[in-house]
């Protein structure tokens, strides 16, 4: 009931690892596939290795909501070939998330996550509190970049979508042209909060990404959006800790859901969304969860009246 085909990745639930959580050892993120997830993606990777922010880095400032500014923090790709070719001798399908600070970059690190086993490849474009965001905000930048790495992998391509814009759909659309195999919506969102005793900002960098519950709704309304628009799938993500937001998330129009933030209660959570989305199914008939995508579009929304 839960088997999906996502641009050609055969995975066994919707449900995928979002990056920059549990991704950087093959341990955890097999963990994360045992809990029920159809697939993980690693943590951004680049060319370097990079030590990011000092802490505090993360901080929960509302219940279930995180605020970050880890600062893309990893051990480089050169030194990553080996967990995941770990992670493909156990057979886990693997997306590798990747940046860079030029298109030249972003592809040479693809290219060597696709030798080393990886199944797709996801381009952080879109991280608020490092550089990569300037491409996220620019349709013309993101389809260039699309467009060149697009045409040396032989990979999926997936393209994380940045919400900090005006219209994200002209953003989604360039990806699209540039023969992207998917977008990921939504990145988190930027965001501030100042400690009124010390009169700074609580994380060391100062502002960072916003993720979990407080943004759910609107990851909701951005995939919503999207799906009037693309004709490639969308993965959702924003705010999941339950299988109502993953439901949610089928009904605007996602193919597939990455969770992250909500790991902080435990891989189990991804058993128990599964288990909740399959009686949901059986409960209202359906075969599949693909019986389920879009649905919400066919609800009409109240017409504004016409005062002419």
């Amino acid at each position: 009931m839960l088997e999906i085909n996502l641009s050609g990745l055969k995975l066994k639930s919707p449900i995928i690892l979002a990056s920059g959580i549990l991704g950087v050892s093959f341990s955890s993120m097999k963990r994360v596939i045992n809990a029920g997830a159809g697939a993980v993606t690693t943590k951004s990777i680049g060319p370097k290795p990079r030590k990011g922010y000092k802490n505090p880095s993360i901080i929960e400032i509302y219940p279930g909501t995180f605020m970050n500014s880890v600062g893309l923090g990893n051990p480089g790709i050169d030194d990553f070939i080996s967990e995941i070719k770990e992670i493909k001798e156990n057979n886990i399908p693997l997306i590798v998330s990747v940046f860079g600070d030029t298109k030249e970059v972003y592809l040479e690190v693809a290219t060597k996550a696709e030798k080393a086993g990886a199944d797709a490849i996801e381009i952080n474009i879109s991280c608020p509190h490092a550089e990569v965001a300037s491409i996220g905000i620019d349709k013309d930048l993101t389809y260039q970049i699309v467009k060149y790495i697009k045409e040396h992998l032989s990979k999926p391509l997936f393209v994380k979508l940045n919400p900090n814009v005006t219209n994200i759909g002209k953003i989604a659309l360039a990806a699209e042209k540039g023969g992207a195999d998917g977008v990921v919506a939504i990145n988190t969102l930027t965001a501030l909060k100042i400690d009124v005793n010390t009169k700074r900002p609580i994380l060391s960098h100062g502002s960072g990404g916003l993720s979990g519950k407080a943004i759910h709704p609107i990851a909701i309304k951005k995939v919503y959006d999207l799906y009037k628009i693309l004709k490639i799938p969308i993965i959702g993500c924003g705010g999941i800790d339950s299988w109502e937001d993953v439901v949610e998330f089928l009904l605007a129009g996602a193919s597939a859901m990455q969770i992250g933030t909500a790991l902080y209660k435990g891989v189990e959570i991804i058993t128990e969304i599964n288990k909740g989305i399959i009686h949901y199914l059986k409960d209202n008939q359906y075969k599949s969860i693909n019986d389920i995508k879009g649905l919400a579009h066919q609800f009409k929304t109240q017409e504004v009246p016409d005062f002419d």
